[in-house]
C-alpha cells in the first residue's frame, strides 16, 4: 500500500464577514497528498512528452484506490469547512422535492410513464388503463440496490405490449444488462443478457430482439479502444446468450458504433454503422426472408448522417445532412437505393432540422438561434401547420407511432419546468396535460439572449438568466456553462438546482459555441480538429462579454462544463487563468494525446483528431491539451475537478492526472481539488441524493472562492 508523503500548503481565502468594518481573512490549511511520479516518456514524431502520472491510468490498482481515498479526504475536509454548504444542499433538496413525470406512451392496453415523487433516487415506471386513471407501480428501480445506484436506463415493449425489455445500468457504467418481463404478471422471461453497451433494444415480433455489444477481455475489462469493434446481436427468447447470433459487425464488418432496429411494420431490420460520432452508413435486411441478405443502402458517403425516421413499405424516410448542412428529409426506396433515385421531401432551410414521424405526419423541430420552432407536415412534405409553443424554449417528444392520433410532447425553458402537452395530430390542438408544482416565483426572473463577437469576429449566441432588476455592477456571482462539440446543441432547459444559484443573486449564462449543432454542419465543423481552438475562443469571449458588460468580474466568474465541456474548461483555464475565479471541469477529456486509447475514445477522432495521425495534428493537440499545458509560476483559478470512479466513457484517469498536475504546479493559494464520486459513472443513472450533494458542493466551492460571505 502506498505511503503518502505530505506536502503542506496554507490556503488563505478572503471571506467577507459581516459589515465592512469587520472584514476578516479566513484560513483553511490544505495538505495535499504527494502523488508518486514515474519516468514515463512518449515520443511523437521526434518530440518527447513526459507523462509522470501514467500509473493513475490503472484505476483498478490498490495504489490508485489509496490515492482516490486520500484525495477525497482532503477535498471533503475542505468542503465541510464552507459554512453554508449544508444550508445550500438543504435548499437544493427542498427545491428538488416536487413531482416529476414523463409523457405517457401506450403499449397494449396500458399507458406507461415515469414518475418521481420528489426525492426518490431513481424514477419509477408506472402504468394505468386510462390516460388519467389511477396508476400502479410497474417497476421501481429504487428496489434494485440499497444505495440507489442501479437505474432503469430504458425500456422497449413488444408491439402488442405483452413483453418489455428493460436495460439496467449499474453504478453509472455504460454497460447494460437486459431483462425481459411479461407485462401481465411481471415474470422474467429467459436469462439476463449481460455486456450490452451503447445499445437500444428492438423486438422482432415476440420471438426475440436485437441489441449491441462489445467484446470483453478475460478479466472482464473492455478491450483496447483502438481495436474493439461493436457487434449487432440477435437474441431468441428461451435460449442462452451464448447462442446469440452475430448479425452485423465484429471483425467481419468493423465499425465502432452499430445499432439496429425493426421498422414498425416488422418488415425490415435497419442497421446504422459508424466508426466515429459523426457520419454513418445504412444497411437493410428484409425480415420475411429467413436467410435474407443484408443490403447496403448508404455505404459510400463518408462523414454524413443518415437517420431513418419512418417508412412506408419499402420507402424509407431519412433525415440527413448530406448536401444539406442544416439537414433535410429524403426518401430512399430499398428496392432502388441508388442516389439518383432519392427524393427530397423536406428541403433544407436556414434553420437546423430535427424530424420524426407520428401518425400520417412528419413532425419537424427547427432550431432558430438555439430555440425551438415546431411544424407539422404531411408525408409528401406539404406544410399542415406550425405548432404553437408556450414561448422561448425547447420542445421534445413530438414523435409517435403510425396509428397515433394523439401524441404527448414536453416543453421546457430556463424558468419553465418540463411540462407535458396533449396534441391532436388531425385537429392541431395543443392542451396542457400535466404541469409540475414548484414553490418558486418564476415571474421574478428573466431570460435574455445576446450575441457577442468571438476572437475571429464570429457572432455567438448566449442565454443569460437572472433576477429581474439585478444591478449590473460587476459583483454578481456568475456561472458560465458551455460544451461546444460533437454536433450537440445546448438548448434552453430547466434545472431546479439552478434556482438555488439564481435566488442568491447569481447569474447563469449558457454559450452556444462552435463545435455544437446549433447552426448545422458548418457550425459543428468550425469547432473540430484543427478548428478546435475556435471553441475555446468562443468561450473566452463569452466570459469577456460578461465582464465588459458588468454582469460580473473575473473575481466573481465560474466556468463549468462536463465531458467535452470538461475539456473546454480545462483548456480555457490553462489559456486564460486570469479570466475566472473558479473552474469546474467535470468528467473531462483532459489528456488529448492519449484519449483515443481508452474505452470509447477512438470514436471521437472525427471531432478531435489524434496525436498519432500526423505531426501537425500532434502539435495542435499538444498546444491545447489541458494536461500538457499546466505550468509552474502561474496562478490557476480555484479548481474543483469532478469525476466518477466507474466512468467507462471518459475514464477517470483524465481527471486524476490533471488534478495531480495542477496540485504540483499551482503557484498561488487558490485550491486545486478533485472530488471523486464512488459507484458513479459519466453522469446518467446517478441517484438523486448524490446529484444534489455534488451540485451543492460545486456551488458552495464556487461561491466560497468568489469571497461570498453568506447566502440566504
Amino acid at each position: 500500500m502506498m505511503k503518502y508523503l505530505m506536502v503542506s500548503l496554507t490556503l488563505i481565502t478572503m471571506v467577507m464577514m459581516g459589515c465592512e468594518s469587520n472584514n476578516q481573512r479566513k484560513e483553511q490549511e490544505i495538505t495535499y497528498p504527494e502523488t508518486r511520479k514515474v519516468d514515463t516518456v512518449d515520443t511523437f514524431f521526434g518530440t518527447e512528452v513526459a507523462d509522470p502520472y501514467r500509473w493513475l491510468e490503472d484505476d483498478r490498482s490498490d495504489e490508485t484506490a489509496d490515492w482516490v481515498k486520500a484525495q477525497n479526504k482532503v477535498t471533503f475536509n475542505y468542503l465541510n469547512n464552507i459554512p453554508y454548504r449544508e444550508r445550500l444542499r438543504s435548499r437544493i433538496e427542498e427545491l428538488w422535492n416536487y413531482e416529476k413525470r414523463t409523457a405517457p406512451r401506450k403499449h397494449g392496453d396500458w399507458y406507461y410513464f415515469s414518475k418521481n415523487d420528489g426525492l426518490q433516487n431513481q424514477d419509477v415506471l408506472y402504468r394505468s388503463k386510462e390516460i388519467n386513471g389511477d396508476a400502479e407501480v410497474f417497476i421501481d428501480p429504487n428496489t434494485f440496490s440499497k444505495e440507489g445506484t442501479t437505474a432503469l436506463a430504458s425500456t422497449r415493449f413488444t408491439e402488442d405490449g405483452s413483453m418489455v425489455g428493460m436495460l439496467i445500468q449499474e453504478s453509472g457504467s455504460d454497460w447494460r444488462k437486459i431483462v425481459v418481463l411479461q407485462t401481465e404478471n411481471k415474470e422474467i422471461m429467459g436469462d439476463t443478457i449481460v455486456d450490452a453497451k451503447f445499445t437500444g433494444l428492438s423486438w422482432k415480433g415476440k420471438e426475440g430482439f436485437y441489441y449491441s455489444s462489445y467484446e470483453k477481455s478475460a478479466d472482464g475489462s473492455e478491450l483496447s479502444a483502438m481495436t474493439n469493434q461493436h457487434k449487432l446481436m440477435y437474441h431468441e427468447l428461451g435460449t442462452p446468450q451464448s447462442s446469440d447470433k452475430l448479425v452485423f459487425g465484429g471483425s467481419k464488418d468493423p465499425y465502432r458504433y452499430i445499432g439496429g432496429y425493426v421498422t414498425e411494420d416488422d418488415q425490415y431490420l435497419i442497421i446504422s454503422a459508424s466508426s466515429s460520432t459523426s457520419g454513418n452508413h445504412l444497411y437493410v435486411k428484409k425480415l420475411d426472408e429467413t436467410d435474407g441478405e443484408i443490403i447496403p443502402i448508404v455505404n459510400n458517403i463518408e462523414n454524413k448522417d443518415f437517420n431513418v425516421i419512418g417508412n412506408q413499405d419499402s420507402k424509407l424516410y431519412v433525415e440527413t445532412n448530406y448536401e444539406a448542412s442544416n439537414k433535410r428529409v429524403i426518401t430512399i426506396d430499398i428496392t432502388q437505393p441508388k442516389r439518383e433515385n432519392w427524393n427530397t421531401i423536406l428541403p433544407e432551410t436556414d434553420n437546423v432540422l430535427s424530424a420524426s414521424t407520428a401518425g400520417d405526419y412528419i413532425m419537424a423541430e427547427y432550431m432558430v438561434d438555439a430555440q425551438s420552432v415546431a411544424k407539422q407536415f404531411n408525408m409528401n412534405g406539404n406544410l399542415v401547420r406550425e405548432i404553437e409553443l408556450p414561448g422561448i424554449g425547447n420542445v421534445s417528444g413530438l414523435g409517435g407511432e403510425k396509428n397515433d392520433t394523439i401524441i404527448y410532447y414536453s416543453f421546457t425553458s430556463f424558468t419553465y419546468p418540463s411540462t407535458i402537452f396533449k396534441y391532436d395530430l388531425d385537429k392541431g390542438i395543443s392542451e396542457l396535460f400535466w404541469q409540475p408544482e414548484i414553490d418558486f416565483d418564476f415571474n421574478d426572473y428573466e431570460t435574455k439572449q445576446v450575441f457577442y463577437a468571438s476572437k475571429d469576429g464570429t457572432k455567438v449566441p448566449m442565454f443569460i438568466v437572472h433576477k429581474k432588476g439585478i444591478e449590473l455592477d460587476g459583483e454578481n456571482p456568475t456561472y458560465l456553462y458551455g460544451y461546444g462539440g460533437f454536433d450537440i446543441s445546448l438548448l434552453p432547459s430547466f434545472s431546479v438546482a439552478r434556482l438555488a444559484w439564481l435566488e442568491n443573486g447569481g447569474i447563469y449564462a449558457q454559450a452556444n459555441l462552435r463545435g455544437g449543432g446549433e447552426y448545422g454542419e458548418e457550425w459543428h465543423l468550425g469547432g473540430t480538429q484543427m478548428n478546435k481552438q475556435n471553441v475555446f475562443d468562443d468561450f473566452i469571449a463569452a466570459g469577456e462579454y460578461l465582464v465588459e458588460n458588468n454582469y460580473t468580474s473575473a473575481d466573481k466568474l465560474a466556468v463549468a462544463g462536463g465531458s467535452n465541456g470538461g475539456l473546454l474548461v480545462g483548456a480555457v483555464m490553462t489559456q486564460r487563468p486570469d479570466l475566472m475565479a473558479v473552474a469546474l471541469p467535470a468528467v473531462g477529456v483532459l489528456d488529448m494525446l492519449r484519449y483515443h486509447k481508452f474505452t470509447a475514445g477512438a470514436g471521437w477522432a472525427f471531432d478531435y483528431g489524434t496525436a498519432d495521425q500526423s505531426k501537425e495534428m500532434f502539435e495542435y493537440l499538444k498546444g491545447y491539451s489541458p494536461l500538457n499545458n499546466v505550468n509552474g509560476n502561474i496562478c490557476y483559478p480555484a479548481t474543483l475537478v469532478t469525476t466518477g470512479d466507474h466512468d467507462d466513457r471518459v475514464v477517470p484517469a483524465h481527471s486524476f492526472k490533471f488534478a495531480a498536475t495542477l496540485q504540483e504546479h499551482q503557484s498561488c493559494d487558490s485550491p486545486t481539488l478533485i472530488r471523486i464520486e464512488t459507484a458513479a459513472g459519466h453522469g446518467s443513472g446517478k441517484p438523486a441524493s448524490k446529484t444534489i450533494q455534488e451540485i451543492a458542493d460545486k456551488y458552495a466551492f464556487a461561491l466560497y472562492n468568489m469571497g461570498i460571505e453568506d447566502m440566504e
